[in-house]
């Protein structure tokens, strides 16, 4: 999941000719579904389930909705939207009780096997799967097949001040973790910032995400194919580097407890110059005038990366599903085809970039902010998701207490991710 807000905004280009071709399904993606109920004369009623707080807003989403009933006058759809927090549970409990649900990456594949989302893969045509990014395509995937449409994208970046690199004598932003540490200890050294990175390293998800980045990037996995690889040397010298950067001062210690609207805060303060941070800073920090004292000096680069990669960075995309108890399956997966629509993506690019390549070139959705979309395309090449297994609950929660004691230094990382391996073995030999 992507942190809290997005870029905010609606954008007025799309056209009612394109919102008609989306609905029908002819546009851009797959007409195997919907043929039934899409097209039937039996009215039938569609339950959706969506997030309040990120991603496209409520009010776009509810617009959109509008416009998919007016076009498909036999399908009513009744969305309901519900804090980040609460969305999982509510899916869970809810059951059948939805058509369409949003589901966060780690989710599928706990969704999968306890059946609770369709199996879809026989609805996206490979010469469509092409023009998706395939992180995007990842989060909605399990055991290689497709379980929902992806919706959202997201991921994190390394937002820095460019003043203050300027007055550093860096003409440039560090393309890996050893190029920020240096960067780092100049700007420290010359006293222009005390704690020249933040980042959300308290004990939450937020960290995994992280954690999730750096060591992959580093050449580590902690879950690969299934196979737990915790305790790999490349992970333990990637938490190594985060417990290090906070030790010499380098990482605001004070990161041990923040998440992202704190690092926002800390960075549109002037009092960082480097933030790990998702899409929707940027805007935050840089634009609005009326909180953040760093307007116009925000630069925004891939997430660093070593010898080992250019970059990793962790998938904070969310993808549409139909729900395996639903009635109408048909109607539910042509809405989901209505909202992930090029036309959809295209007039909305302003909530959230779209999943469509394709989309990175045209013009309307470049103009929506040029350095953010030209990066995006890049990095979205680079996305990785969080361990893809049905005991992501139980492993998230067990990585946050192991990383955090190493990030505090009350156990050595070796020792943290040792014990991490351990239960992490335990707990998916019991599910």
């Amino acid at each position: 999941m992507l942190g809290v807000g997005i870029l905010s905004g609606c954008s007025s280009s799309g056209n009612n000719s394109a919102d008609n071709t989306a609905a029908t399904g002819t546009n851009n993606t797959s007409t195997n579904a919907g043929s039934n109920e899409g097209s039937s004369d039996k009215p039938v009623t569609l339950k959706a389930i969506f997030m309040k707080q990120a991603g496209y807003s409520e009010e776009a989403t509810q617009e959109a909705t509008d416009e998919f009933m007016k076009l498909n006058p036999t399908i009513k759809v009744e969305p309901t939207f519900v804090a980040y927090e609460s969305l999982e549970q509510k899916i869970i409990t809810g059951g059948s009780s939805y058509d369409v649900v949003l589901i966060d990456a780690p989710w599928t594949a706990k969704f999968a096997e306890a059946g609770i989302i369709k199996n879809v893969s026989d609805k996206l045509p490979a010469e469509e799967r092409s023009d998706i990014f395939q992180g995007a395509l990842d989060s909605v995937t399990y055991k290689n097949e497709l379980y929902g449409m992806p919706w959202l994208n997201d991921t994190r970046y390394l937002f820095y001040n460019k003043e203050m690199l300027q007055k550093a004598g860096f003409d440039a932003p560090p393309a890996t973790w050893d190029e920020l540490l240096a960067q780092a200890k100049v700007l420290k050294e010359k006293g222009i910032v005390d704690y020249p990175l933040v980042a959300t390293w308290k004990q939450s998800e937020a960290l995994v995400c992280d954690v999730t980045s750096i060591t992959e990037s580093f050449g580590g996995h902690l879950v690969k194919d299934g196979n737990i690889t915790i305790n790999d040397p490349a992970n333990v010298d990637a938490i190594n580097f985060m417990a290090q950067s906070i030790k010499d001062g380098l990482t605001n210690p004070n990161s041990l407890e923040y998440l992202e609207d704190d690092v926002t805060g800390v960075f549109s303060s002037g009092k960082a110059a480097f933030a790990l941070n998702w899409t929707y800073m940027f805007n935050a920090a840089n634009n609005d005038t009326e909180k953040s004292q760093v307007v116009g000096k925000v630069g925004i680069a891939l997430s660093p990366g070593t010898s080992k990669a250019v970059s990793a960075t962790v998938n904070g995309g969310m993808g549409l599903a139909v729900t395996k108890g639903s009635k109408n399956a048909d109607a539910a997966w042509k809405y989901i085809q209505f909202l992930a629509d090029k036309d959809f993506q295209k007039k909305y690019a302003k909530d959230a970039l779209p999943i469509w390549k394709s989309l990175y070139e045209d013009q309307d959705v470049v103009a929506t902010n040029p350095e953010l979309v030209n990066l995006a395309k890049t990095q979205y090449n680079y996305l990785v998701n969080r361990a893809i297994v049905p005991w992501y609950g139980e492993f998230s929660t067990e990585a946050q207490v192991a990383v955090s004691e190493a990030l505090n230094g009350s156990k050595t990382a070796q020792s943290a991710l040792d014990e991490l391996q351990k239960k992490a073995t335990d707990i998916s030999q019991e599910s």
